[in-house]
């Protein structure tokens, strides 16, 4: 197949739409796609980073908010249980938005929205505000968690498959980072004396700097727009759903823990803000620069076997929590949940990379070949990785509600984790059963290719 040697359309700064983009094609690779894509990869990342920051915010305020608020423990984990929440629910909408506004002016809006939860915590965080005006305002920077299902959408379309779970690791993996940055820098507030106003309104500059830089370099992509109809047929596949399962264990505990983890160390092991503040940001730090090492690591071995060895991982590293969380072993406790910590980012590299590779071997089943198979790849993937995101974050919402209720039921959040244990377990089974087992065909194809080929291999998805 020959491709174009020149670029697709003029690349303004104005954002003009790119009317033809075919990123399998090598010449057309080489020669232009992959600088527009590595630009629009660099501006996206920047503006799911601060969306991030803006999503877990509310994990950073809560240490601030000492007796004189008036909140109980199981106050701040409902607080940030529905803060996650409603970051896991506006990502389906937020998918749709990139057919429907294009991805580029969807990062404008996205960004642009940022300054709502973010100019309203500033006016409310002070003692005497109700927790139900807490609530309020915490609900609002659940839009800081729609960011990423759009970002991903968005950047899936710009890459060629054999790229993708490097680029989509990468996307990601810069975005999470924004929850250890806000970490590090209420770190500096807090050890400073500083109040939570002073964070707020470091954040508010940079939302507009990241609307503005989406304005003058990210594109838009023509054949992107106005498919909706892809998140219907992704939302009919079961593949959607298996994968979204899957993603509740990797990403779910990644952002549960990332709202948990000072709260865990204040309620259960005594620890002041400050103290909890100096290792918060560890786990989440090494998360999330790992996760473009787990979609590396699957793009070379498979995103299914990554996968399913990284579940082992985090089983043996959540019984290692157990036991610490049962001997009150601080240091021990500490180092379990940042490599927990690190293998979520690995689990969420894999993940990731094995979504658009399960939709190209469909396609290649039902007979398509060429751009023709990658075309229906990307349009499927694309669509299912919002779906899939959304679902996935509600695992953090669970997360925060088991560590609510494990320290109302036991004192400790010990009862909460080997819940999570269990839910490994399963991961581990659904995993291997699925995409590994060595079994026919699950899906319906011809005759001739179910005699060419008598089973659909996901093992190197």
């Amino acid at each position: 197949m020959t491709g174009p040697s020149t670029p697709p359309a003029p690349q303004s700064r104005g954002g003009r739409w790119i009317q033809h983009w075919d990123p399998e094609d090598e010449t057309f690779w080489n020669e232009t796609g992959e600088k527009i894509a590595r630009r629009n990869l660099f501006f996206s990342v920047l503006s799911e980073h601060i969306g991030f920051s803006i999503w877990t915010l509310w994990s950073v305020l809560v240490l601030f908010m000492g007796p004189e608020y008036g909140l109980t423990p199981a106050d701040k984990f409902m607080l940030t249980s529905m803060v996650t929440l409603v970051g896991a629910v506006v990502r389906v909408p937020y998918t749709f938005a990139v057919a429907i506004f294009g991805g580029r002016n969807w990062t404008i809006i996205s960004a642009t929205m940022l300054l709502v939860p973010t100019v309203c915590a500033f006016m409310v965080m002070e003692p005497g505000t109700s927790f139900s005006t807490f609530l309020l305002v915490g609900l609002l920077a659940g839009v800081g968690g729609g960011n990423f299902a759009s970002s991903m959408t968005n950047i899936n379309a710009f890459f060629p498959l054999r790229q993708k779970g490097w680029a989509l690791g990468l996307n990601a993996g810069g975005g999470n980072i924004g929850v250890p940055v806000i970490q590090l820098v209420a770190l500096a507030i807090i050890g400073a004396s500083g109040g939570p106003r002073v964070l707020l309104g470091i954040y508010i500059p940079l939302i507009l700097v990241a609307a503005v830089l989406a304005t003058l370099y990210m594109d838009n992509i023509e054949n992107v727009k106005n498919d909706t109809g892809a998140a219907k047929d992704a939302a009919k596949d079961a593949h959607t759903w298996i994968m979204s399962f899957l993603y509740v264990g990797t990403f779910g505990s990644f952002i549960g823990y990332s709202f948990a983890f000072g709260q865990v160390l204040t309620n259960q092991f005594g620890r002041t803000p400050l103290q909890a503040a100096y290792v918060t940001f560890i786990g989440p730090l090494l998360g999330s620069l790992i996760r473009p090492v787990g979609g590396w690591l699957a793009d070379r071995y498979g995103g299914a076997k990554i996968t399913l060895y990284n579940f082992v991982a985090m089983g043996v590293a959540t019984a290692v929590l157990i036991a610490a969380s049962m001997e009150k072993s601080l240091v021990l406790f500490t180092v379990a949940f940042v490599v927990l910590f690190v293998l979520t980012g690995v689990g969420n590299g894999s993940t990731y990379k094995m979504i658009p590779g399960i939709f190209q071997t469909k396609a290649l089943a039902k007979g398509l070949r060429g751009e023709e198979a990658a075309s229906h790849g990307r349009r499927l993937s694309g669509a299912s990785m919002g779906l899939i995101g959304a679902v996935g974050a509600l695992g953090g919402v669970g997360i925060n509600l088991a560590f609510r209720q494990s320290f109302l039921s036991y004192g400790s959040g010990t009862g909460a984790f080997v819940a999570f244990l269990a839910f490994y377990g399963v991961c581990f089974v659904v995993c291997w059963a699925v995409y590994l087992r060595r079994t026919v065909a699950r899906t319906p194809s011809t005759t001739a290719t179910s005699e060419a080929k008598p089973q659909l291999s996901y093992a190197e998805v």
